[in-house]
């Protein structure tokens, strides 16, 4: 299958029931009033929410039975990651989700315990960081010849809700993950940071003389760092399409409701195109995300998967962020307060820009995957 080729696009009945569901939960919980309740809170989100994520087994999506998951394939995630940027839910879900992907994909039997616990409903993230570089591979955490775990990693999404952490470390002097659990961390090793979108929470974490609970090492550990990668950026990019969506609806509503000179501002056609562009945008970017997760499955991701992901990836974000700036404007002077839900929305499109690389960071690598053949 060629990659300018491919343009493979199905969704069954389970994923149509999930995404039903998936929708109709989100916004029964979710919503900018439920958002704006978490703002300033130590959670941006409801444990009594978790707890029903846990019940429907949503955390073990990508998962297979024998390892207590539902066995649909991280494909499955895609509708309930729109669903979330939808309602913007700030819940662990998608750290959780990729946490397990990661391990899984790099040693599943050796991570078997620790996978069930996920898939069981213990919250989980990746600590990869140590600089603003998504291509950069560990250089100063390290697993001592102790065995113990040194060094720090930034910026750590959802590290506070976190029982599990894996951290990619040097093994043995190469690229290693290190499974530590968050229960033996002190208090002073996690510090949280205040980020632009605070409907999501990470926290830098040092690691000083910390006993992993799991080490995996291997030719493995690096073909599954680059597909975690990846499936991050699809799942974030399905999460700004959702939140995109949710962001077009705000600013329609605006428009339909706001008169100024005696007429509503959304009569005028400089109004008007620029929504009608959001619109265009946000279907693309659900194109793109729903192709990718089409073509994205157990095994490894070759070319077609990854030009996929790294599409979705660009295309979503700029979505969300070109749509986060005219709600912002539409709004005129209000959108610039912190009381205008504009601001949600904006907030959500600069953070979702630099997780998993930014759209210049995609098309960089997506130039090269298509015109050096």
């Amino acid at each position: 299958m060629s990659v300018m080729g491919s343009t493979a696009m199905h969704f069954d009945e389970e994923q149509s029931m999930l995404l039903d569901y998936a929708r109709s939960f989100c916004a029964d919980r979710g919503g900018l009033d439920a958002a704006r309740e978490h703002l300033e809170a130590p959670l941006e989100y409801s444990p009594a929410v978790w707890e029903e994520i846990v019940a429907m087994g949503w955390t073990g999506i990508g998962l297979p039975e024998e390892l207590g998951g539902a066995g649909l394939g991280i494909g499955a995630a895609v509708p309930v990651a729109e669903s979330l940027g939808k309602s913007l839910m700030g819940t662990p879900l998608l750290s959780t989700l990729l946490a397990a992907q990661l391990l899984l994909r790099a040693d599943g039997e050796a991570s078997a315990e620790t996978l069930r616990a996920i898939a069981a409903g213990e919250a989980a993230c990746v600590a990869e960081l140590e600089s603003e570089d998504w291509n950069a591979l560990p250089s100063s955490t390290v697993v001592d010849a102790s065995g113990l775990l040194q060094g720090q990693k930034r910026l750590v999404m959802d590290a506070q809700s976190a029982r599990w952490v894996v951290v990619v470390a040097l093994v043995g002097g190469e690229p290693g993950l290190a499974v530590v659990d968050a229960e033996s961390l002190s208090a002073e090793a996690v510090s949280p940071r205040v980020l632009i979108d605070n409907t999501h929470r990470a926290a830098d974490i040092t690691f000083d003389g910390v006993k992993p609970v799991l080490l995996v090492s291997g030719a493995g550990v690096l073909d599954a760092l680059r597909d975690y990668r990846l499936l991050g950026a699809l799942l974030v990019a399905a999460e700004s399409t959702g939140a995109a969506a949710a962001c077009l609806d705000v600013t329609v509503d605006y428009l339909k409701t706001r008169k100024q000179f005696g007429k509503l501002i959304g009569s005028y056609q400089a109004l008007k195109h620029p929504s009608v562009e959001i619109l265009n945008m946000m279907d693309s970017a659900r194109s793109f995300v729903y192709h990718a997760s089409s073509l994205v499955g157990a095994d490894a991701l070759a070319k077609d998967q990854e030009v996929a992901c790294r599409m979705a990836k660009a295309q979503a974000t700029e979505a969300l962020k070109f749509a986060g700036d005219r709600a912002v404007q539409f709004h005129g002077g209000m959108g610039f307060t912190w009381d205008c839900d504009a601001q949600l929305f904006i907030r959500r499109a600069q953070g979702a820009q630099q997780q998993f690389g930014d759209a210049q960071h995609h098309r960089q690598r997506l130039a090269a995957l298509l015109l050096d053949d």
